[in-house]
């Protein structure tokens, strides 16, 4: 659903606008990444079989979306990530097939290009090997997707929707620890 789909959607009556309780989604970062027409993706061994995604992974504390995309690519494919812009802010929601637990994700996506790989590193645990796959072939195996945001960042990027990295501002709080606690 896009942002003019959710302004124009109302809150149905009697429900609450907002939770009672604190919901913090788990953040995450992905890199989109195409190269002669097409995309590097990541073959996990997951709790559900084989799946694939973008180079993605959770952002870490103390650490900025930028450096953590450059990371979580890095430990992933055995590649430099270079991020060229910002390809959107996107959520999803599941439920985890073992636990039944529901969880949401807000992931940052970042497009760019990739050195070749360090073959003297080793992938991230669970991770089977990267792999390059056009557009139609990652569209043809949605069921094989981790996430709705393979497909979602893909078409977005198809789509042309990019913006520069400076749409991005991280505090230099986030680096060091406060000198005293402030409410947000």
């Amino acid at each position: 659903m896009n942002s003019a789909d959710l302004l124009a959607a109302k809150v149905p009556s009697g429900q609450p606008a907002t939770p009672k309780v604190r919901w913090k989604p788990n953040v995450t970062v992905a890199a989109l990444i195409e190269r002669d027409g097409r995309f590097l993706l990541v073959e996990e061994d997951t709790s559900d079989g084989l799946l694939l995604n973008n180079p993605a992974g959770h952002l870490d504390p103390g650490e900025s979306p930028l450096q953590g995309v450059i990371r979580e690519t890095l430990e992933e494919t055995a590649c430099q990530f270079t991020p060229e812009g910002f390809l959107g802010l996107y959520m999803s929601r599941f439920r985890r097939t073992r636990t039944g637990e529901d969880i949401t994700y807000l992931r940052l996506a970042f497009f760019g290009s990739v050195s070749e790989p360090d073959l003297s590193l080793q992938l991230d645990e669970g991770i089977v090997r990267a792999v390059w796959m056009t557009a139609d072939e990652i569209r043809a195996c949605p069921e094989r997707h981790r996430s709705p945001l393979v497909l979602e960042c893909l078409e977005s990027y198809l789509a042309g929707q990019r913006y520069p990295l400076e749409l991005l501002t991280v505090h230099e709080s986030v680096f060091t620890a406060p000198s005293h606690h402030r409410a947000a």
